[in-house]
């Protein structure tokens, strides 16, 4: 299979946790089957290995989640980054333009996009493999997955099928209607559209080209931020008339708010903390190193990280989005390719950051021309390489770097160490990348290191 998952949008709704760079997919809120959590990126990636181990999965993503993928799923999967946020079909053509030309997919072959973010289970897996096979003998342009309701959504869009068969042409979209039309549409036979769409590679090639004025990948990536930002749905569905669906019964959820994502945690408390007895349906997620205690709440969640803390009713929280634009928008946690960095203190002309980095992983070799560092490790063993020149470190020792030296740390074992950097302006684009073999600059467009 050839699977295209979406990655896009910044994460607003699930504040504090959720920013510019750590969206909802990537929140371990989820048990797996060994009794740990993971995240809605890594229960897709695995559901659909599980049911295709050969399957080709790219996904479409920006440039600033690019290094929390790495950081999360290590096994086989490409990359199609876009160079700004351009909505859903933009993000589509190129991944398309990606598979054909440098993953040399064939015109023929059948495409699966999927949003990466979605609450699922086992059987919608095996329903994505049913839709790749439909799609392969399939005489419509576009074959759509529909969700059979449970209830009578407003949040969703629906897909108005032609007939009751599993496989069926459609008459038409609706767009989030009110409950009582919702209600109206399902006796009609109406069911939710998931955002899941399939067509031959070929396909939407040929109806890229005729929105976009491109002559292939490397000129639509060149110029990709020039693109106008349009949905899949308007550029494509609204106006494609050969469409089919193919009807799922069976668990989705799109979890976009702390209420509806609470409802399928496995867990009432992640992290520190405590809720007394006297609490109904409360849920704590805390990433915090310090306790929280909940007490006589009702309906409520409580969410503390470095970002800052929400406690709310639960149904309230959903307009959170309303309040937090006025905030401190800096990122005070990040995955990275090579482990995790959290901010501790910021001040005008220093700020110090906690950083783990993983077990035979390293920082990019680079240097800053306007700030100082000063590197504490607290625990493991690494080799700290500046300016070419490699020294072994360990837990105690204090490694200071000068602006305009080249460095890194590579990390024999999990290394912790304390970050403090000094100087008036304090910028992340602050930074040279070289590569450490050669010592060479290097123009690589991702940005691995802090």
């Amino acid at each position: 299979m050839n699977i295209i998952l979406l990655s896009g949008g910044s994460g607003k709704r699930l504040w504090p946790l959720s920013n510019d760079i750590r969206s909802k997919q990537f929140i371990k809120f989820f048990k797996n089957s060994e009794g740990s959590h993971e995240s809605m990126l890594q229960r897709m990636y695995s559901g659909l290995k599980n049911i295709d181990n050969n399957c080709n999965i790219t996904i479409a993503t920006s440039k600033s989640q690019v290094s929390t993928i790495h950081n999360q799923i290590s096994g086989d999967y490409a990359l199609s980054v876009e160079s700004a946020r351009k909505n859903t079909f933009p993000a589509i053509v190129l991944a398309v333009n990606y598979l054909h030309e440098k993953k040399h997919v064939g015109e023929d072959e059948s495409v699966i996009v999927c949003p990466i973010d979605s609450y699922v289970e086992d059987s919608y897996f095996k329903a994505i493999k049913d839709l790749y096979e439909h799609v392969k003998k399939s005489d419509s342009d576009i074959s759509l997955m529909g969700v059979m309701p449970t209830y009578p959504s407003e949040k969703y869009g629906y897909i108005i099928p032609k007939d009751t068969s599993t496989f069926s042409k459609i008459t038409g979209f609706i767009e989030k209607p009110d409950k009582a039309l919702a209600q109206k549409f399902i006796k009609q036979g109406a069911i939710w559209n998931c955002g899941i769409f399939a067509f031959k590679l070929g396909y939407l090639i040929k109806k890229s080209h005729e929105i976009i004025d491109y002559q292939g990948y490397d000129d639509l990536l060149e110029n990709y931020s020039a693109l106008k930002s349009i949905s899949f749905d308007n550029a494509v569905l609204e106006i494609e008339k050969s469409i089919d669906v193919m009807k799922y019964d069976g668990t989705w959820k799109d979890l976009g708010t702390w209420n509806t994502l609470t409802e399928e945690m496995d867990d009432n408390i992640l992290g520190k903390g405590l809720i007394a007895d006297s609490c109904r349906n409360v849920h704590l997620v805390n990433s915090l190193d310090v306790p929280i205690l909940c007490m006589g709440l009702k309906n409520v969640v409580v969410s503390a990280a470095p970002e800052g803390i929400l406690v709310s009713d639960k149904k309230e929280s959903s307009y959170l989005k309303d309040y937090i634009g006025s905030f401190d928008s800096t990122i005070m946690f990040s995955e990275k390719s090579w482990g995790t960095y959290c901010v501790l203190d910021k001040e005008q002309a220093s700020m110090a950051l906690r950083v783990t980095v993983n077990e035979g992983c390293h920082m990019s070799y680079h240097s800053h021309a306007k700030r100082d560092e000063s590197w504490n490790i607290i625990s493991g063993t690494g080799i700290v390489v500046i300016d070419g020149e490699e020294k072994q470190v360990k837990a105690g020792d204090v490694v200071v770097i000068r602006a305009g030296y080249k460095h890194t740390i590579k990390a024999i074992t999990e290394m912790k160490l304390i970050e403090v950097q000094f100087g008036k302006n304090i910028d992340v684009k602050d930074k040279v990348k070289y590569d450490l073999a050669n010592n060479s600059e290097n123009c690589s467009r991702y940005d691995d290191a802090i």
